[in-house]
C-alpha cells in the first residue's frame, strides 16, 4: 500500500486532475490528492499525497507559494491569460522601468477580484461553469498576500516576474492588474511554479520518470515520507500505552514545552501531528494506517 509525498513537475496541457490520475495509476493507490492546483498552461511544482498522506492536504494548501510568470502587455483576455478570446488591444511601449515602477503597487496585502474562469463557487455553481455559458457575476474582492515580486527580465517581448504569494492568489488576475494600472491591459503569458508547500522544483519528478521507476516496480520508491512535510516541528516517541490512546483519538499527559509535534511511536511510525498544552497531548490529525 504506497503511502507518502511526490513533487510532481506538471507538464503544460495536462490538469491537475490529469496528473492525480496518472499517479493512481502507477502507484496502484486510489488515495490520491494534490495540494494548490495548477491551470493546464501552467507548468511545475505540484505535490501529490498519496494514501495515508492525504490527510496533509489541507495543511499543505494553506502555504505559500512561488511563480515564474510572462506578462504580456496591450492585450485583455477573457481569461486573463492568451489561451482566452483577445477583448481588447492597445499599444503598449513600456520600459523595463516603467514597468518595475508599477509593481511597487501590487506588493504585501491587496485586493483581487477572482476572475470569472475559476472554481470559486457563487451560489453553490463554479464560476468557469458560468463563464462558459457567457453569464458574468459580481465577485468580491478578496484579500491576498504578495510576499515579494520582482521583475527577472524580457523574453520574445514579454516581461517576466517572479512572485512569491499567499494561498488563493491568482497570477494571470496579479497581471491583468498589472497591465491596468499602466494603461494599456494586460494578460498572463506564460506560468511557471517553482516553489509549493516547501517543495522547489528540485525535489520535483516528471511523469515520465515515475512512469519508468513503476516498469522497474519501483514507483513507491519515489515517495517521500508525509513526516518529511512536518520536518520544521519537532519529534517525540510515545511507548505503546500512548499509542494506544492515540489510536482511540484520546488525549494523555505528555511533558514538554507547549506546542505542535511529531509523535512517533516506539518503533518508529510516524503515528500523528499533535498539540501539547497544559501537560497533555491531543491529536491535530493522525497518519496510522487503521
Amino acid at each position: 500500500m504506497a503511502n507518502g509525498i511526490v513533487v510532481i513537475d506538471k507538464p503544460q496541457g495536462w490538469t491537475s486532475h490529469d496528473v492525480v490520475g496518472k499517479c493512481r495509476r502507477l502507484l496502484g493507490e486510489r488515495r490520491v490528492g494534490h495540494a494548490g492546483t495548477l491551470d493546464p498552461m501552467a507548468t511545475g511544482v505540484l505535490p501529490v499525497f498519496v494514501g495515508r498522506a492525504t490527510r496533509a492536504v489541507e495543511f499543505a494548501s494553506e502555504s505559500e507559494k512561488e511563480y515564474v510568470a510572462g506578462l504580456r502587455l496591450g492585450v485583455v483576455t477573457d481569461t486573463q491569460d492568451i489561451t482566452g478570446t483577445v477583448l481588447e488591444e492597445r499599444p503598449a511601449a513600456f520600459s523595463p522601468a516603467e514597468v518595475e515602477g508599477a509593481l511597487a503597487a501590487f506588493r504585501g496585502e491587496i485586493f483581487q477580484v477572482p476572475p470569472m474562469y475559476s472554481a470559486i463557487k457563487v451560489k453553490g455553481q463554479k464560476l468557469y461553469e458560468l463563464a462558459r455559458r457567457g453569464e458574468s457575476v459580481e465577485r468580491k474582492p478578496r484579500p491576498v498576500t504578495i510576499r515579494s515580486l520582482t521583475l527577472e527580465g524580457q523574453e520574445g517581448g514579454d516581461f517576466i516576474l517572479r512572485v512569491r504569494c499567499s494561498k488563493g492568489t491568482y497570477i494571470r488576475t496579479l497581471c491583468h492588474d498589472i497591465g491596468a494600472a499602466l494603461g494599456c491591459g494586460g494578460a498572463m503569458s506564460a506560468l511557471r511554479r517553482t516553489m509549493a508547500c516547501g517543495f522547489t522544483a528540485g525535489d520535483a519528478l516528471s511523469l515520465e520518470a515515475l512512469a519508468r521507476a513503476a516498469q522497474r516496480g519501483e514507483a513507491e520508491a519515489c515517495l517521500m515520507p508525509v513526516d518529511a512535510y512536518f520536518s520544521a516541528y519537532p519529534a517525540v516517541t510515545v511507548d505503546e500505552r500512548r499509542v494506544k490512546s492515540i489510536r482511540n483519538g484520546a488525549s494523555f499527559p505528555q511533558r514538554g514545552a507547549e506546542g505542535d509535534y511529531r509523535v512517533y511511536g516506539p518503533d518508529g511510525a510516524f503515528l500523528m501531528l499533535g498539540r501539547l498544552r497544559q501537560g497533555r497531548m491531543d491529536t491535530i490529525k493522525s497518519f496510522f494506517e487503521v
